[in-house]
């Protein structure tokens, strides 16, 4: 991984998803003694991580430092009590990477003043290093910059780079809150079972492995979802039986459809 340009990686928050970041970056390449946190109070993993890979904690941003890279991991309900006191930090060669949920460019630039700046939406599976990440960056970010952020991001998964900021929402909408989606279609399943005579205990078990499964084989194979499908579906068979209800008029599309268009009308009301 490359360097981090003239000044350090300053992570601020160390909960699940800055603590997974900072596992990532130290396992491919970064340097400990190039991050600083910032965290009022780290879980004791989290400070055994930080002291134990020689990285700095502080409760507090230090006077005097620019940070190269300010990587905002703090949830979007604090974040407009956690900037201002961190405006310091940000110099002209700065790039500002937020992956808080409805936080503009806008909003954190009237906190933080004119700067480079990339919106990420990583999804809760980043945390073992299986999500995927959407960005945007604004006019301010380099070349040199973007490739450094995307070489951060993408030790939790891959990163797609979107063209607009509003883009975004629709990537929280689809990406950003899809695992829930996910865990939820297990859940149906399971009670589905459940009422097809199934112990509960054992139409879960066999919902959870399924779905983890199935995930696993889109995962590894180059072939298309659609075509996966119809792997499965022998003509006239079960799956075909229970396809002829998901996918008829009324069936899952439509409710998706509507499920995405709630959430990201609610991204761009959080948005403001």
């Amino acid at each position: 991984m490359a360097a981090a340009g003239s000044g350090p990686i300053v992570l601020i928050g160390a909960g699940n998803m800055g603590g997974a970041m900072l596992a990532g970056w130290l396992k491919n390449g970064i340097s400990g003694s190039s991050v600083l946190v910032i965290d009022p109070g780290p879980s004791p993993a989290m400070a055994e991580l930080i002291s134990g890979n020689g990285a700095r904690h502080e409760t507090a941003a230090p006077e005097g430092l620019k940070a190269g890279v300010l990587f905002l991991a703090v949830k979007p309900q604090v974040m407009d009590q956690v900037l201002p006191p961190l405006k310091g930090l940000v110099g002209p060669e700065t790039v500002v990477v937020s992956v808080a949920a409805g936080k503009t460019v806008a909003n954190l630039e009237s906190h933080l003043g004119p700067a480079a700046v990339v919106r990420a939406m990583p999804n809760t599976p980043a945390m073992i290093g299986r999500g995927v990440t959407g960005a945007f960056a604004n006019e301010r970010v380099s070349e040199g910059q973007r490739d450094f952020v995307h070489s951060l991001l993408k030790v939790s998964g891959p990163v797609e780079w979107v063209a607009t900021e509003g883009d975004i929402d629709a990537v929280t909408a689809v990406s950003g809150s899809g695992p829930a989606y996910v865990f939820y279609l297990v859940e149906c399943m399971a009670e589905a079972g459940r009422k097809a005579g199934l112990p509960a205990d054992l139409a879960m078990r066999l919902a959870r492995e399924t779905v983890a499964g199935a995930g696993e084989l889109l995962h590894q194979s180059p072939d298309a979802a659609s075509r996966l499908r119809q792997n499965v579906t022998s003509p006239g068979g079960t799956t075909a039986a229970a396809l002829s209800v998901l996918m008829a008029e009324d069936g899952m599309q439509p409710l998706f459809d509507k499920a995405i268009a709630a959430a990201r009308k609610r991204a761009e009301e959080l948005a403001g």
